[in-house]
Order: C-alpha cells, then structure tokens, then sequence
C-alpha cells in the first residue's frame, strides 16, 4: 500500500487505516486507479505472494470437482476469480484495460483486482500495438497471473440502449465464438465463461443465456476438438436461467 501510495502525489499523505477489511478495499482500490507502467519486482514479489494467499482462503474450484450438466458442458456457480481451469473469460470494455472505479462490482474489476497490476500492463501493451479500441465480439487472450487459471480471455459484448436487436444479438454471439475459437487457436481444453453484457451493459439475462448456450453448443458441435464450457454464474437468477436450458 505504501509504494502503491507514493505513486499517487495526491495520496502521499494518505493514513492507512487499522482496521483489515479497510485495508484491503484501499490496496484493491490502489490497484483499480493504477494506470500501467513499470513496477518494481520487490512489490511484485509481495503483491503476488499476497494475492495468491487471498484466493487460497477465498477456495479454489477445480475443474475436476464439477459435474458435467451435458457432454463438455458444466454450469457453476461461484467466484470465477477461484476457478481452475484454462481460461475464463473477462467482460471488458473497449479500452481493455480493466475497470478504473475503485472497488467496482463488475466482472472485470474483480478479475484484474485478484490477478495483479501485471494483467493491465499486459492488456496495455496488446492495445498500444493495436492502437485502436477493442472491436465488440473479438477476443484477445492473456497470462492470468495470481489467478488459478492459466489464461483470461478478454472480450468486448454489446451494450444495449434501449430494445435489442439483431445486430445486438450477432455480436454476443460472436463473443462466444470468438473466445472459443481462440482457446482452439492456443489448445485450450477448457473455458469458463461469465454472463457476458449482462450487468454492466445490459443484455436481458434470460436472452443472453439463450445466445450463450446455443452459441456453445453450436460450435461444439461443429469442432470435434472444442474446449469443455463452463457457464459460471454468480447470482440466483442466473443459475436458474442455464439451468432450465441446460437441463
């Protein structure tokens, strides 16, 4: 917290508090406002220690804990920060450099907040190559740093003003396509998708699902090799949803 503090002119003053939940949301908040840029190895060394330790607490769930609902497919409910599998799958935003509000509830803050300040440096050095925002429906693919799996997918859904429509619909479907295609492309066996465009972006939770599923399950069918899906869901409602469409 102090080094994360110096880097901050406007925070240098700033008293850590003494109680350790306070203490937590103000590092998760440090980490939140960092932009990316060199870091030392000694905080290195010490964040990942630290963070490794915060999942180990949290519990870690394997993929060979789960039961499949369908062939190569699971449905989980839970942390996708404490999943073990090849890859799970971020809901980013355009810049793709994770979500800057300190604390935030979505998706993409809680999974750059576990792996550490080097996947924002990661997905900074993909996007100054790019140099452009990311398009919706393509997907990009990451280390995973402290988190458990080995790989985040990164992937850009369509945020809905007003009535859905077709072109909503193709691009949520092209999210699911383009992330399984690319953990073929790297030989993934396994992925773990979150509800994506459904918080944040405002996709109609039982309509996302409906896309996700068939989306999945058409490719799967089409691709001998496909990596086994993992619908990860966190709330009730959610759950509910797959469920029924799962079977």
């Amino acid at each position: 917290m102090k080094y994360l503090l110096q880097e901050q002119p406007r925070y240098t003053d700033m008293a850590i508090p003494a109680d350790e939940q306070e203490q937590k949301n103000l590092l998760r908040s440090l980490f939140n406002i960092r932009m990316p840029g060199p870091v030392s190895e000694t905080f290195l060394s010490i964040q990942d220690a630290y963070l490794q330790e915060e999942t180990a607490r949290k519990g870690i769930t394997t993929l060979a804990s789960l039961r499949p609902v369908q062939d190569h497919i699971y449905l989980w409910q839970g942390d996708i920060t404490t999943l073990q599998c090849d890859a799970i799958v971020n809901a980013a935003n355009s810049a793709l450099l994770g979500c800057f509000v300190p604390c935030h509830g979505c998706i993409d803050n809680a999974i750059h907040s576990a792996a550490g300040v080097q996947l924002r440096l990661e997905c900074s050095r993909i996007m100054e190559k790019q140099q452009i925002e990311e398009p919706t429906g393509t997907a990009k693919i990451t280390k995973a740093y402290n988190l458990p799996c080995r790989h985040v997918l990164h992937t850009v859904g369509p945020i809905i003003h007003g009535d859905v429509t077709k072109q909503d619909c193709a691009l949520l479907s092209n999210c699911y396509r383009s992330c399984l295609e690319l953990a073929s492309t790297y030989q993934l066996k396994s992925v773990a998708f979150c509800c994506i465009s459904t918080g944040e972006f405002h996709f109609p939770n039982k309509q996302a699902a409906e896309i996700a599923v068939q989306t999945v399950l058409d490719y799967q069918r089409k691709n001998e090799n496909s990596p086994e899906v993992i619908f990860n869901v966190f709330k009730d409602n959610d759950y509910e949803i797959y469920k029924q469409l799962l079977g």
